[in-house]
This record gives C-alpha cells, structure tokens and sequence, in this order.
C-alpha cells in the first residue's frame, strides 16, 4: 500500500494522479493497482509475460520508482512517493473455482440418466466431436433415431444457433442422419424456446437438484 503515480506508455498513455494505491504483484510477474472504491476491476495493470526493475528516483530523494514492461515495450511506470504497508506471502497452488451446476456438472448428469430425456433412451458418447466443436451428449432414442442435445446454464438464442450448426454438420453424415435435437437447460429464454422450437428443436428444462437426487419430485425434467 502506497500514495503514488502511475504512468501507462504503450498504445496510448494513461496517467493516475498521486493518491493513496493498493500495489499488487503476482507470483507470476503481474502488476495490478487498485483503488478503494469503484469496483472490483484494478485502475491500470500490466499482464504477463512482464518484468519489472526497481531504481532510485532522479527527482526525489528516497523516492523509488518502478518499471513494468511486456514483451511488446508497454510500460506501467509507479512513482512511490510513500510506502505505507508492505507484505508478501505465498499462496500456494491455487486449486481454482469450483462452480456447483455448471454445464459441466449438467452434462455428466444427463449422461448418467440418460432415460430422463425419454424412455428407451441410451448414450452414444460425451463430447461427440464435430469439425466445429463437441456436441454435449449424442444419443439414440427408443426408435434408434440419433439425438443431439446440447447442454447450458442459462439456455439463450446463442445456444439454439450452435446447436443448429451441429445439426446441420451431423446430418451431412449418412450413417448419422437423420440427427434431431434437444436444447437443454436449468432456464430457456422465451424468444430462444421459440427459435428452437421453429427449427424443429425440442426444448428440456433440467431440474439440477433432482438430477442430483435431492429432490422426492419424480418429474426431474419438465
């Protein structure tokens, strides 16, 4: 923590007046400053790859100022008129976020209980390839008709154009065709429900606790 200025020279420049900053550097060589209000968002960073070096003030004597520079020559040059508090302290291996009922979660879900899309229903494989990306779940209904169901959070127009891309890929493939699909998701959009629903796309909304079996309700999908 320090009163300071921040110079940014790069593909534009930016100027942070003196005031009282939290100064964060990363184990991985990031720079972060922050203020204590506005948001979350630091007021100027610099990124990594990045170095950053240390010299005395030509100016001011005992000030310190401190340079850092990326690959492409971008600096962020912080003037440390007074250093209130420093502390370091390794955190450790970060083992990242973990999200409860992301599509990830969804998805294992769905493939575990197939039949709750339909009775007779089986799984062909998760992440079924395509030139353009992974289909969610491949599946075969009870008359052995291929089904592509692709799976989200929060089903959006975005979701019903993507999986329309893959049905039109998949039903180029004679030992595929004819593909249907479903759209799957814990909420469906009104206006992407009707987009589906014009393309022939059936829409399924997932009851994410029930799948986890937390529910006694004995519909798990609606």
């Amino acid at each position: 923590m320090a009163r300071c200025t921040v110079d940014y020279r790069g593909r534009l420049t930016a100027h942070l007046p003196e005031a009282t900053r939290v100064i964060l550097v990363k184990a991985d060589g990031s720079v972060l400053i922050h203020s204590d209000g506005g948001s979350y968002k630091p007021l100027n960073w610099m990124s990594p790859p990045c170095h950053t070096s240390v010299a005395e003030s030509d100016e001011i004597e005992g000030e310190q100022v401190w340079t850092v520079e990326n690959k492409a020559g971008e600096q962020l040059v912080i003037r440390m008129h007074a250093v209130l508090h420093e502390h370091e302290h390794d955190l450790g291996v970060d083992p990242g976020l973990m999200k409860d009922g992301v599509e990830a979660h969804l998805q294992k879900l769905l493939a575990e209980q197939v039949e709750e899309l339909g009775a007779g229903w089986r799984l062909v494989r998760r992440e079924y390839p395509t030139a353009i990306g992974p289909v969610d779940l491949m599946c075969r209904d009870a008359e052995g008709v291929s089904v592509a169901v692709e799976i989200k959070r929060r089903g959006e127009i975005d979701g019903v154009e993507q999986l329309t891309r893959y049905l039109e890929l998949l039903n180029r493939d004679p030992l595929l065709r004819p593909v249907r699909g479903v759209f799957a998701a814990q909420e469906i959009k009104p206006q992407a429900r009707v987009l589906a629903e014009d393309r022939g796309i059936e829409c399924r909304v997932l009851d994410y606790d029930a799948l986890r079996g937390l529910d006694d309700v004995d519909a798990r999908l609606f």
